[in-house]
């Protein structure tokens, strides 16, 4: 499946597609958030780093979706970090286009892809409720990489 064109720019202004950062032998865990959202720098973004350590099949691409007229600076979005600096990569989409694509029901938002490009799961939440969904779901799809 090929996913829309959008551009996705990266803390160091490289610019990317979600089609570029997909990776055919992982499975693919998109995190949709924003900066402004508790539960997203809060629960979100330290379960995505833990779940990236805990799983080496896992691509994980984070996605800051922007909410609002201007565009969210790199400063900005690595404000939540402590030493300002992020463990992982992070691409800003500066109209939340692929967060509309994938018909994303808040932030933080989470879909699993396939390296085909399906969509295996889509699940919205940090809540200790999402957290569970998306662990079964990723015990669930080890199998295929063990």
């Amino acid at each position: 499946m090929e996913f829309p064109n959008i551009e996705l720019v990266g803390l160091n202004d490289e610019v990317l597609t979600l089609s570029a950062l997909i990776q055919k032998k992982r499975l693919n865990l998109v995190l949709f958030y924003n900066t402004n959202c508790l539960g997203c720098t809060g629960r979100a973004i330290p379960l995505a780093y833990n779940l990236q350590q805990a799983y080496s099949f896992i691509n994980l691409i984070v996605i800051h979706s922007n909410f609002r007229p201007t565009p969210f600076s790199s400063e900005e979005v690595l404000s939540v970090f402590t030493e300002q600096k992020s463990p992982f990569n992070i691409y800003r989409e500066d109209k939340h286009e692929l967060y509309d694509y994938f018909n994303c029901e808040g932030t933080p938002h989470w879909v699993m892809i396939d390296g085909h490009g399906e969509i295996q799961h889509s699940f919205f939440g940090s809540q200790e409720g999402a957290q569970m969904k998306l662990e079964y779901a990723l015990q669930e799809v080890a199998q295929q990489f063990s």
